[in-house]
C-alpha cells in the first residue's frame, strides 16, 4: 500500500468527472443545475456536479428504453454479454486506485478500505455475474405428450437503481451487475454525497463495450432525481438501498405511477450477542468494535446493539474499550487510518445529537463522545460506547455513525426477545461455543443475515438483505438475478 504522500500527490492531479452520463456521453443538466461535492476530510469543495432534473431523467430513461428495444444488449448472446462484463471488471481493476481515491475523497472512508475492500468487491461482483449469466437455464414443464410448455426468464427492460453513499461503488454493483447480466438497461442515481466515483465508472462501462444507453448515471438530489425515477412511467423496476423512510416513499411512488416492482434494502439496528460460553472473548471484542466502528459506523449491518451476558460483562467491556481505542479516526488518505471522516456536516451533527440525547436519557458514556480533528475542517468522531437499557432511544434508532449501545442480559430467552424487539431485521450476530445454542438462537433471530462466532462476514455467492422494515428482496448471489427478470410461460399444442 502506498503512503500518504503518494495519495495526496495523486489527488492533486486527479481529473474529476462532473457531468451526467447519458446515452454514452457526459452532459450538463438541461437547466444547468449543479450541486457541490465536498471532501469530508477537510470540508472543502471538490467539484460542482450536474444535478439532474425531470428533463434529464426523461432523457436517460428514453436512452435506456431505446437501447433495450434495439436489442443491442438485451438480445446479445449470453457469452457475448459475459465477455463485455468481464472486460468491464478488468477495467475496474485496472483503474482501482483512481476509483478508490475518488470514493475516499467524496465520502471520507479510509483509502486502505476503499482500495482493498470496496474496489476489490466491486470488480469481483461484476466478474461473478458475468461468469454466471451464461449458466442460467430455462425449463420445460412436465405436461401431456401433445403439449410443450416452456418457462423462460426475460429481461424486464429499464431498471433504475438508487444507491447510497456509504459503499458507493460496491452496492451500486450489487444492483447493476445482475441487472445488466440479465440483459436490462440501467439508469443509476447515486447519492449526492458520492457521485464522483460512479460517474467515472460509467465511462469504463462504455470503454468495455456496453452499447450507448445501456448504462446511464444521473447524479442529483434525491427529492428531485430520485423521485423522478421512482415516479417514471417507463421504468420497469427500481432497486434501492438507503433509509427505511425513503424506501417507503419509493413504494408510494410505484403505486402512484406504473406499479413498477421495487426492491428495498433499508435500515438496520442489528443486535450483536455475546454469551458467557464464548470461546475467545478478545476475538469477540475485536469483532464487536469492528462491527460498529468500521467505515465510521456508516454501515447498514453495523452491530450497533451489543448484548453481553452477565457473567462476562465487566471483562468484555474492558476488552471492548481497548479494541475501540485502536480504531481512532485519521486522515482518510493515510493508509494507516483505521477510521476516516463522517460523510458530511449533516450526518456529523445527527450523530452528535444522538450521543447527547443518550446521555440526557441517562446512558453512561464509556468511551468517545467528543470531537476530534486529525485534519482541520473535516467531520470526525471517535468510537463512542454508551451503556444503558434496551428501551432507550440509542438502542432503537438507526444512528449510522460510530456509536455503540451496550446492555447486559441474563439468559437465552431474554436476549432473543431483546434482539427481536425492533422494527428492523437486517443483521444479527452471536458468539457461543455451544453448537445447539448456535442453531437454536440463529433460527429464532428475525434477521436476513445471522453470523455465528464472527460478524459481517460474507461473499458474493450468498444473499444480502433483511426482513421487517429492513426491506425485502436480496442483493448478491444467483438469487439476485430473478429480481431483474420476468418468468414467462409459453404453452404450445403440438397436435
Amino acid at each position: 500500500m502506498h503512503d500518504l504522500t503518494y495519495w495526496e500527490q495523486l489527488a492533486s492531479r486527479l481529473e474529476i468527472p462532473t457531468g451526467a452520463y447519458i446515452d454514452g456521453a457526459y452532459m450538463a443538466a438541461a437547466d444547468g443545475a449543479t450541486f457541490t461535492a465536498r471532501n469530508p476530510a477537510t470540508g472543502e469543495a471538490l467539484a460542482e456536479v450536474t444535478a439532474c432534473g425531470q428533463q434529464d431523467i426523461d432523457r436517460a430513461v428514453a436512452a435506456a428504453r431505446r437501447s433495450f428495444e434495439s436489442g443491442s444488449w438485451s438480445r446479445r448472446a449470453p457469452r457475448e454479454r459475459k465477455a463485455t462484463l468481464l472486460r468491464f471488471a478488468a477495467l475496474i481493476e485496472r483503474h482501482a486506485e483512481e476509483l478508490a481515491l475518488l470514493q475516499t475523497l467524496e465520502m471520507g472512508k479510509p483509502i486502505a478500505d476503499s482500495l482493498s475492500f470496496d474496489l476489490a468487491e466491486t470488480a469481483r461482483c461484476v466478474a461473478w455475474y458475468a461468469e454466471a449469466l451464461d449458466k442460467q437455464y430455462d425449463e420445460i414443464a412436465p405436461t401431456a405428450d401433445h403439449v410443450h410448455a416452456t418457462l423462460t426468464h426475460e429481461a424486464l427492460g429499464v431498471v433504475a437503481a438508487v444507491t447510497p453513499w456509504n459503499f458507493p461503488l460496491m452496492i451500486s454493483a450489487w444492483k447493476f451487475a445482475p441487472a445488466l447480466a440479465m440483459g436490462n438497461s440501467v439508469v443509476l442515481k447515486p447519492a449526492e454525497q458520492s457521485s464522483l466515483s460512479i460517474l467515472r465508472l460509467a465511462a469504463l462501462a462504455g470503454e468495455a463495450g456496453l452499447p450507448d444507453g445501456v448504462f446511464n448515471v444521473t447524479p442529483g438530489l434525491g427529492a428531485v432525481a430520485g423521485q423522478a425515477l421512482g415516479r417514471h412511467m417507463d421504468v420497469d423496476c427500481l432497486a434501492f438501498t438507503g433509509s427505511t423512510a425513503t424506501g417507503k416513499r419509493f413504494m408510494h411512488y410505484s403505486g402512484d405511477s406504473n406499479l413498477k416492482r421495487v426492491w428495498l434494502e433499508c435500515g438496520g439496528k442489528s443486535p450483536h450477542i455475546v454469551f458467557d460460553d464464548c470461546k475467545d472473548l478478545a476475538a469477540a471484542a475485536r469483532a464487536a468494535a469492528a462491527g460498529i466502528f468500521t467505515n465510521q459506523g456508516e454501515v447498514c449491518i453495523a452491530g450497533s446493539r451489543l448484548y453481553v451476558q452477565d457473567a462476562i460483562y465487566d471483562e468484555f467491556l474492558s476488552l471492548l474499550t481497548a479494541a475501540a481505542a485502536q480504531m481512532q479516526p485519521g486522515n482518510p488518505l493515510d493508509p494507516n487510518s483505521p477510521m476516516g471522516a463522517m460523510v458530511d456536516a449533516t450526518q456529523y451533527r445527527r450523530v452528535q445529537d444522538y450521543i447527547a440525547l443518550a446521555q440526557d436519557e441517562g446512558m453512561k458514556l464509556l468511551a468517545g463522545g467528543n470531537t476530534t480533528a486529525p485534519v482541520a475542517g473535516g467531520w470526525y468522531l471517535p468510537p463512542t460506547i454508551l451503556e444503558g437499557r434496551h428501551d432507550q432511544t440509542l438502542m432503537r434508532d438507526e444512528v449510522f455513525g460510530p456509536v455503540l449501545g451496550v446492555t447486559r442480559f441474563t439468559g437465552e430467552e431474554e436476549v432473543i426477545a431483546l434482539a427481536n424487539d425492533s422494527v428492523y431485521g437486517l443483521g444479527a450476530g452471536l458468539w457461543t461455543r455451544d453448537l445447539g445454542r448456535a442453531h437454536r438462537v440463529s433460527k429464532r433471530l428475525r434477521a436476513g443475515l445471522v453470523w455465528v462466532n464472527c460478524y459481517a462476514d460474507g461473499d458474493i455467492s450468498v444473499p444480502f438483505g433483511g426482513v421487517k422494515q429492513s426491506g425485502f428482496g436480496r442483493d448478491k448471489s444467483l438469487h439476485a438475478l430473478s429480481k431483474y427478470a420476468d418468468l414467462k410461460t409459453t404453452w404450445m399444442h403440438l397436435d
